[in-house]
């Protein structure tokens, strides 16, 4: 993730930077108002639809490219570089729903309207997503150039060795992609399309969609006569004879005719302003009791897999009368040191929401474990009111972060409490936010006593906080006992998103769901393999690949709350209009992928790969590239001596230039962030460029010279050198250990000396000691009790200055002192400034006279 508070800080100056821009004479036109107090609590500058940004790193290119304002010109550089919201002229979005998957398509049109003609900077888009939204492609278009993304395979080396890289392309939150596109000259107009998917929230027999479309007002351009158009459409197609209503709709969309199966809304309009609410939209699928069907398709020309497709979705319906299972439930929760502050507050919230909804006849137990396990009780307890207030209060008592992590032996101990359940839904909630080097081990405990003969089998529910822990751990975990895996990414979306999966577990209305008549197939494959239970808080979505025959009627059977039987017969349909590989595609990668992380199977993971690059899904073995494509104008060659300059001579060939982006999987888990603590959301500093040139340079100096490479011992090195020489060291010295990727060599490296003691040296020579206490953008130093050491032979005097100014550009070199050290050799004497005054005028006498008696000499060739 990147880093969020710098994205901040970044947008907040430049929204100060934007008050340069002169936008003529209409007094009714003014730069965007920054934010008050009150604002910023309500609101945030991170962005709440998709927004682009011009990167300013000089601020003196701020201006209309239009209107030229001739401001005084700005001197220094913005380190981190500041982020102006650019004006939107246009606006289009279109949502395609298919079962419980939406896909956006958002295309815009901004113009760089804060940077003169003359100059040019990088500009970064930013793509607020929805419910569980993941990136599907950008697409930019500009005068000369364009640009668009791509996967390619992780592990092509030959190929990617060829593409450059850089650490660009990555999510500012969980939910928000940005992408920086480079040099883009100012007043240039940008058309931008961008593609993801999201979820749909599933309640009450209804789906409700919500996309990010707040709009900013700094968004709108300035002036009446610029046109703003916007155009919204929504679809939605849930398979033939689904009865589709709308009960909700936030813009003012009208309805279309029934269109191929699919219902329909549209909206377009010219606004004065953008839209400041999301669009909303709720509809519902009409049905008094269960009710299905199975889509089937022929794959596409050029897929790889040419297998037959099939979707099966199994829905509710209305619920009124229907009664859910009696369960059995045991809390696994993580403790350990890294799920200090939010993450265990929010869990605790949670947690007692979940207990306080259990029914009078569930049994329930709450096992807290870090490197060691903390029981509740020694059995399950029924879940009365007197022992849910005893499980909360124990909950306050002994959810206390600290330890390591050792998620084993509670699976031990739960499984193991769970052993004689009888005809009540046995559940293990798993909470975690690390990762341990057993997963597969618990993998294969916990499969092999889901073999094990029981009219039940335990159910997974495993949810994840954080990049730290193993994703696909916890989703193999819930995949194969037909549970539900969820995760909370961002910390601030895990107290719902668990209260979420613990209300889906306490409805379950029809388990042990299982197809009779799919025998006959060949080379059948479903995903999931194992079918999850049916839930009042949302339908279940299967999908997969077959050879064969499919049977007209599927038959699906399970088992009812009651523990009676439940049969339903669901019709196979032919379509076309739902693309039922772009719809189920991501499910199924992330299925395949937790598969081939538990069985290591290479050839799975290339299968993956294959699937990601063909339906632009980002997966784990998948990398996204930014392919630039350039109009350049090439000259024909030509047998004739002369040239001509007539326009037939001329040609327009389009050059590509791949650049391989951030990795963007959730990955694998983090031990080493797990053994040491790390809490969810931290982010990894790695050394940056700077710092590893700054290491090497003093491991090789040290390695000349043989002795420490500190500062105070350069300084005392170039002390003793000749004085040009000792001023190409220190300039040699400074710069790489001052070296900054934004070009400010001082200022961002000297925030790490404040309040430390330290010693510089002058162009002039002088060396300074004190204790730093500030500085500016223009390495302008601040030194209290400031003293100036002087050395004459093997005497030296440190001369007291008190507060002390040092300018930038008189500083040859900076450093820590070190206080457990000797600063100067031991035969060194330290004297009052009055003998080293008078030995530094000694010194200079006979420096003097050495000087006269060579002029003297001259005459004499030596030679």
């Amino acid at each position: 993730m990147a880093d969020q508070e710098e994205f901040v800080k970044s947008v907040e100056y430049g929204m100060r930077l934007s008050k340069r821009i002169y936008f003529g004479k209409d007094r009714a036109v003014a730069p965007p108002k920054q934010m008050t107090a009150m604002e910023k609590m309500a609101e945030s500058y991170f962005p709440t639809s998709p927004m682009m940004y011009a990167v300013i790193e000089n601020p003196a290119f701020v201006d209309n490219p239009d209107i030229p304002s001739y401001q005084p010109h700005v001197h220094g550089r913005c380190d981190p570089p500041a982020l102006i919201p650019l004006q939107m002229n246009g606006v289009s979005i279109a949502a395609d729903c298919y079962f419980d998957t939406a896909f956006i398509t958002v295309t815009g049109s901004w113009r760089l309207h804060c940077v003169m003609s003359c100059r040019s900077c990088d500009c970064r888009i930013a793509v607020p997503m929805g419910e569980q939204g993941s990136i599907l492609g950008v697409e930019v278009e500009l005068p000369r150039k364009s640009y668009s993304t791509k996967l390619v395979a992780e592990d092509d080396e030959k190929e990617n060795k060829k593409l450059v890289k850089i650490e660009d392309g990555c999510f500012l939150k969980p939910h928000i992609f940005t992408l920086t596109i480079p040099e883009i000259d100012g007043g240039t107009y940008i058309s931008v399309t961008i593609r993801w998917s999201q979820k749909l929230l599933y309640r009450d027999d209804q789906f409700t969609l919500s996309i990010p479309y707040s709009f900013p007002v700094y968004m709108t351009p300035v002036g009446k006569k610029i046109s703003k158009k916007e155009k919204i459409q929504f679809n939605v197609n849930c398979g033939p004879r689904a009865e589709v209503s709308c009960k909700a709709i936030s813009h003012p969309l009208k309805e279309l005719d029934d269109q191929d199966e699919k219902l329909g809304w549209f909206y377009e309009a010219d606004v004065l302003n953008w839209s400041t609410n999301d669009v909303v939209i709720t509809y519902k699928i009409s049905s008094p009791n269960y009710h299905g069907s199975v889509l089937l398709q022929s794959p596409q020309q050029h897929d790889t897999d040419q297998r037959k497709m099939f979707s099966c979705y199994l829905f509710p319906g209305a619920l009124e009368c229907r009664k859910v299972f009696r369960k059995e439930v045991i809390f696994v929760v993580d403790i350990s040191g890294s799920m200090k502050g939010k993450p265990i507050d929010d869990t605790k919230q949670a947690l007692s929401v979940a207990l306080s909804n259990l029914d009078s006849q569930d049994l329930f137990n709450i096992i807290a474990f870090n490197d060691e396990e903390y029981l509740f009780s020694s059995s399950l307890e029924v879940a009365t009111k007197e022992a849910i207030d005893n499980a909360i209060q124990w909950i306050d008592m002994n959810f206390i972060a600290g330890g390591s992590t050792n998620i084993l032996n509670p699976m031990k101990q739960a499984i193991g409490m769970l052993s004689n359940a009888g005809e009540s839904m046995p559940i293990i909630f798993l909470v975690t936010d690390g990762a341990v080097e057993d997963e597969r081990q618990i993998c294969e405990f916990v499969k092999s006593h889901l073999t094990q003969n029981r009219t039940m089998c335990p159910r997974l529910y495993t949810f994840g906080i954080g990049l730290f822990c193993n994703h696909y751990f916890l989703r193999t975990l819930a995949t194969m006992s037909r549970g539900h895996y969820d995760a909370a990414i961002d910390v601030e979306s895990l107290q719902v998103r668990l209260e979420r999966l613990f209300s889906r577990a306490s409805s379950i209305i029809l388990a042990n769901i299982v197809f009779e008549n799919l025998d006959g197939l060949e080379e059948l494959e479903v995903y999931p393999s194992q079918i999850p239970d049916l839930s009042s808080e949302g339908p279940v979505v299967l999908s997969g690949r077959y050879q064969g025959v499919f049977p007209e009627v599927l038959k699906a059977k399970g088992i009812l709350a009651d523990m009676s039987n439940f049969s339903v017969e669901l019709k196979g349909f032919k379509s076309k209009a739902i693309p039922l590989d772009k719809a189920r595609v991501k499910q199924q990668i992330e299925i395949l992928t937790a598969q081939a992380w538990f069985t290591q199977n290479k050839d799975l993971e290339q299968k993956i790969a294959k699937m990601s690059i063909q339906d632009t899904v980002i997966s784990e073995h998948t990398r996204m590239a930014l392919v630039e494509t350039e109009k350049v104008k090439v000259i024909k060659p030509t047998t004739k001596r002369k040239v001509h300059s007539d326009d037939e001579k001329i040609e327009e060939r389009l050059v590509q230039k791949t650049i391989l982006l951030h990795y963007l999987g959730f990955g694998f888990g983090n031990l080493t962030a797990t053994i040491e603590n790390i809490p969810p959301g931290a982010i990894d500093i790695e050394d940056e460029a700077a710092e590893i040139i700054a290491k090497a340079a003093s491991n090789c100096f040290g390695k000349l010279c043989g002795l420490c490479c500190c500062c105070s011992c350069c300084i005392r090195t170039c002390s003793n050198m000749n004085h040009q020489c000792a001023i190409a060291l220190t300039q040699c010295l400074g710069a790489l250990g001052c070296l900054d990727s934004n070009d400010n060599l001082f200022s961002s490296s000297l925030a790490g000396y404040l309040d430390r003691k330290i010693i510089i040296l002058l162009r002039d020579g002088r060396e300074l000691l004190g204790t730093f206490r500030s500085f500016d953008q223009y390495a302008n130093i601040v030194l209290e009790g400031t003293s100036e050491r002087v050395i004459v032979g093997n005497l030296y005097c440190d001369i007291s200055l008190g507060l002390y100014i040092v300018r930038g550009e008189n500083v040859m070199l900076i450093g820590q002192r070190e206080s457990n050290k000797e600063e100067l050799p031991p035969h060194m004497t330290c004297v009052s400034e009055t003998e080293i005054k008078r030995a530094q005028k000694a010194d200079k006498n006979a420096e003097e006279l050495k000087g006269s008696t060579r002029r003297r000499m001259e005459f004499l060739d030596f030679d």
